[in-house]
Protein backbone atom coordinates (compact mmCIF):
# COMPACT_ATOMS: atom_id res chain seq x y z
CA UNK A 1 0.00 0.00 0.00
CA UNK A 2 1.22 3.33 -0.79
CA UNK A 3 1.25 6.22 1.38
CA UNK A 4 -1.40 9.18 0.89
CA UNK A 5 0.05 11.91 -1.79
CA UNK A 6 0.09 15.64 -0.99
CA UNK A 7 -2.71 16.14 -3.10
CA UNK A 8 -5.05 13.82 -1.26
CA UNK A 9 -3.84 15.07 2.40
CA UNK A 10 -4.59 18.38 0.75
CA UNK A 11 -8.22 17.00 -0.25
CA UNK A 12 -9.64 15.35 3.12
CA UNK A 13 -8.28 18.75 4.94
CA UNK A 14 -10.69 20.80 2.67
CA UNK A 15 -13.48 17.85 3.41
CA UNK A 16 -12.81 18.27 7.01
CA UNK A 17 -12.66 22.11 7.15
CA UNK A 18 -15.93 22.19 4.88
CA UNK A 19 -17.98 19.67 7.74
CA UNK A 20 -16.38 21.76 10.69
CA UNK A 21 -18.08 25.13 8.78
CA UNK A 22 -21.43 22.94 8.04
CA UNK A 23 -21.42 22.43 11.97
CA UNK A 24 -21.15 25.87 13.17
CA UNK A 25 -23.47 27.20 10.92
CA UNK A 26 -26.98 27.74 13.09
CA UNK A 27 -29.25 28.00 10.93
CA UNK A 28 -29.41 27.17 7.38
CA UNK A 29 -30.58 29.54 4.44
CA UNK A 30 -32.95 26.68 3.50
CA UNK A 31 -34.17 26.57 7.31
CA UNK A 32 -34.70 30.44 7.26
CA UNK A 33 -36.75 30.33 3.98
CA UNK A 34 -39.11 28.21 5.82
CA UNK A 35 -39.25 30.24 8.78
CA UNK A 36 -39.77 33.66 6.65
CA UNK A 37 -42.46 31.82 4.65
CA UNK A 38 -44.74 29.98 7.59
CA UNK A 39 -44.02 32.86 9.87
CA UNK A 40 -43.89 36.09 7.29
CA UNK A 41 -46.11 35.45 5.15
CA UNK A 42 -43.61 35.08 2.57
CA UNK A 43 -39.69 34.37 1.77
CA UNK A 44 -38.87 38.15 0.78
CA UNK A 45 -40.81 39.05 3.90
CA UNK A 46 -37.83 38.75 6.09
CA UNK A 47 -39.05 42.09 8.38
CA UNK A 48 -42.28 41.22 10.09
CA UNK A 49 -41.85 40.77 13.58
CA UNK A 50 -43.57 37.06 13.56
CA UNK A 51 -40.99 36.24 11.52
CA UNK A 52 -38.33 37.66 13.56
CA UNK A 53 -39.62 36.22 16.68
CA UNK A 54 -39.54 32.62 15.04
CA UNK A 55 -36.52 33.09 13.84
CA UNK A 56 -34.71 34.10 16.94
CA UNK A 57 -36.78 31.52 18.98
CA UNK A 58 -34.51 29.08 16.57
CA UNK A 59 -31.64 30.18 17.35
CA UNK A 60 -32.19 30.60 21.11
CA UNK A 61 -32.79 26.86 21.31
CA UNK A 62 -29.47 26.14 18.70
CA UNK A 63 -27.62 27.74 21.54
CA UNK A 64 -29.56 26.47 24.38
CA UNK A 65 -28.29 22.84 22.78
CA UNK A 66 -25.22 23.81 22.29
CA UNK A 67 -24.74 25.04 25.85
CA UNK A 68 -25.76 21.97 26.98
CA UNK A 69 -22.76 20.45 25.64
CA UNK A 70 -20.46 22.55 26.46
CA UNK A 71 -21.37 24.33 29.85
CA UNK A 72 -18.26 26.72 30.56
CA UNK A 73 -18.67 28.42 26.90
CA UNK A 74 -19.39 31.82 28.30
CA UNK A 75 -19.16 33.92 25.37
CA UNK A 76 -22.40 31.80 24.12
CA UNK A 77 -24.21 32.48 27.21
CA UNK A 78 -23.89 36.02 27.16
CA UNK A 79 -24.95 35.81 23.13
CA UNK A 80 -27.75 34.23 24.32
CA UNK A 81 -29.49 36.18 26.92
CA UNK A 82 -28.77 39.07 24.44
CA UNK A 83 -30.94 37.24 21.89
CA UNK A 84 -33.63 36.60 24.19
CA UNK A 85 -34.22 40.38 25.45
CA UNK A 86 -34.56 41.33 22.23
CA UNK A 87 -36.87 38.79 21.51
CA UNK A 88 -38.93 40.02 25.00
CA UNK A 89 -38.43 43.37 23.50
CA UNK A 90 -40.25 41.94 19.94
CA UNK A 91 -42.92 40.30 22.03
CA UNK A 92 -43.84 43.36 24.08
CA UNK A 93 -43.79 45.12 20.78
CA UNK A 94 -46.21 42.66 18.73
CA UNK A 95 -48.47 42.43 22.52
CA UNK A 96 -48.86 46.52 22.11
CA UNK A 97 -50.04 46.71 18.51
CA UNK A 98 -51.33 43.20 17.74
CA UNK A 99 -52.66 41.14 20.42
CA UNK A 100 -54.34 38.64 18.61
CA UNK A 101 -51.31 38.15 16.35
CA UNK A 102 -49.13 37.87 20.00
CA UNK A 103 -50.98 35.07 21.01
CA UNK A 104 -51.51 32.86 17.88
CA UNK A 105 -48.03 33.36 17.46
CA UNK A 106 -47.01 32.36 21.69
CA UNK A 107 -49.12 29.33 21.04
CA UNK A 108 -47.54 28.27 17.96
CA UNK A 109 -44.04 28.26 18.84
CA UNK A 110 -44.68 27.21 22.25
CA UNK A 111 -43.41 29.52 24.45
CA UNK A 112 -45.63 29.97 27.16
CA UNK A 113 -47.73 27.51 28.97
Amino acid sequence: MNPPTFAAIKKLKKQYRLLKIEEKMSISKEKKIGIFTEFGGSAINTGSTEAQIALLTERILDISKHLQKNKKDFSSQRGLIDLVGQRKSLLIYLQKTDLMGYRALIEKLGLRK
